[in-house]
């Protein structure tokens, strides 16, 4: 079932029995799972009618308690449980939810939500069985990421309830700069907003005032790094380590960059368009990674930036094994990607 399905579903109040509702979209899916919650049981009489439980230290004994327990004076009532750890579960548990599934009462809404939790149904055989079984009893809803056209046109509307004026293209400046979490984009859109008052969001004001995120800013040191920039690189580095950044988060960051950069390089020069890999990877609600990788990367050849993943490969592994600083030894393997970019031989 997909996000307008189940909008249309709650806002008929034909309600399913269960719902399974998980994916990286974090705020949509919270939204949602209000909405079920509040159709379901929190209508009438709430303290009685819907009953939360922590998915994570909830039994399955206190769950299906809850479910099979009767309304207060209403048609049904709603038990929503968050985070629910399949992958940690024992087969007895699983094996009783099975069975609560298979007979949910018809006076009950039993909701699955994972705000906090991510998993890959498609890598986990666990995952994989519970969606069956979610379909089967019920509905599973995927909250994937917003595409950057979808998130600058609601960061758009957004901005106009505000009474603010923001254009598409400051309104991807603010994801380049922030990342395509909703939540995190919405905070971000508030806080230009009261700062604007009325009237038009500047990219000043843009430049000024949204956090930049550990991804964007590592973006940035990419950037420079293949631009041959080494004073620009070590200062955005400089920044990441006041930030208290680790150095394997920032190498993991920079290396899905140059991955970027090669999957953009690699498209253009087989003659396809720049977000050909888009059909191959991951990148939904990211394309605008590949075009920015294909105009960072202008001018680098394939060769210098397959050696530069083995320098990233190497840079890893010592990073992973070090003992010592790992400032220094990722400020050493910078300073060979440098290299590379001038076109000279790393050590």
């Amino acid at each position: 079932m997909t996000e307008a399905e189940l909008k249309k579903q709650v806002d008929r109040g034909d309600l399913k029995r269960f719902y399974f509702l998980y994916g990286p979209e974090k705020y949509m899916l919270q939204r949602h799972a209000e909405r079920i919650m509040s159709k379901a049981g929190a209508a009438v009489f709430a303290d009685f009618n819907l009953q939360r439980f922590d998915g994570r230290e909830a039994s399955v004994e206190a769950i299906s308690v809850a479910v099979t327990a009767l309304p207060f004076m209403a048609e049904r009532k709603c038990v929503a449980v968050s985070d629910f750890d399949v992958e940690v579960r024992s087969a007895a548990d699983m094996e009783k939810l099975n069975q609560l599934l298979a007979g949910l009462p018809e006076t009950t809404v039993l909701l699955f939500y994972y705000p906090g939790l991510e998993f890959d149904p498609k890598r986990a055989a666990k995952w994989k069985k519970i969606i069956v079984l979610a379909e089967k009893q019920g509905e599973s809803v995927c909250f994937e990421r917003r595409s950057e056209s979808d998130l600058e046109k609601i960061l758009c509307t957004a901005a106009a309830k505000r009474f603010c004026e923001l254009s598409r293209q400051n309104a991807g400046k603010i994801i380049r700069s922030c990342g395509n979490d909703l939540q995190t984009l919405f905070n971000e859109l508030e806080k230009l907003c009261a700062f604007t008052g009325e009237g038009e969001i500047t990219p000043a004001a843009i430049e000024k005032l949204t956090t930049k995120n550990l991804e964007s800013t590592v973006f940035l040191l990419a950037k420079a790094v293949v631009a041959g920039d080494p004073q620009k690189a070590y200062s955005i580095l400089d920044l990441l380590f006041s930030q208290n950044e680790e150095p394997v988060a920032i190498l993991a960051v920079l290396s899905s960059s140059y991955v970027d950069m090669y999957r953009a390089a690699a498209s253009i020069r087989s003659g396809l368009a720049v977000t050909e890999a888009a059909k191959h990877f991951d990148y939904k609600g990211k394309e605008f990674r590949l075009r920015n990788a294909e105009r960072d990367s202008r001018g680098v050849s394939l060769p210098v930036l397959r050696r530069s993943l083995d320098v990233l490969l190497k840079a890893d592994l010592a990073l992973k094994g070090a003992r010592g600083d790992r400032r220094i030894t990722l400020e050493r393997y910078i300073a060979e990607l440098l290299l590379l970019a001038k076109g000279g031989e790393p050590v």
